[in-house]
């Protein structure tokens, strides 16, 4: 996904969510935003580590994603953790839909960038891991790199 050349600026990622979910799939939605919030994000203010999204009325919402607020933003600027309105086509979210509606399955936004001038959030499509998913999970990561360590240390 950040590719040098392909035009996507990435201003936050969501690394709490690879740990706490299981990523089934992704997919990539538009955002709704204010100027100030189009400008704070240009300055790489935002932290989504506890957003969702969820469906309500049809459409899909991102709650609890945080975009400071613009330092020259005056009293026109928007309020940090309000919901913002995802943009995707109506089969892809009545499909989301669908899928959220099944037990265990949520969307988390997983990345949020600029492609082309436009604010993109990557939401994944995600089932919560259990204690022991997590534990093998660390003794994966420590044993990868205890491994780097020996090769390392090996030459």
């Amino acid at each position: 996904m950040e590719k040098p050349d392909s035009g996507i600026k990435i201003i936050a990622k969501n690394k709490r969510a690879y740990f706490r979910y299981e990523i089934l799939s992704k997919h990539e939605a538009g955002l709704v935003l204010v100027g100030t919030e189009v400008k704070s994000l240009r300055e790489g203010a935002a932290a989504m580590s506890d957003a969702y999204a969820k469906p309500e009325r049809g459409e899909l919402w991102l709650f609890n994603l945080d975009i400071s607020m613009y330092k020259n933003g005056g009293y026109r600027n928007h309020e940090p953790k309000r919901a913002r309105k995802l943009l995707m086509h109506r089969g892809e979210i009545a499909r989301l839909i669908g899928k959220t509606s099944e037990r265990g399955l949520t969307l988390v936004p997983l990345a949020l960038y600029f492609r082309g001038g436009y604010a993109k959030v990557e939401l994944g499509l995600a089932r919560g891991k259990k204690l022991h998913d997590k534990r093998a999970a660390i003794k994966e990561r420590e044993n990868a790199r205890e491994m780097q360590r020996v090769n390392r240390g090996g030459r």
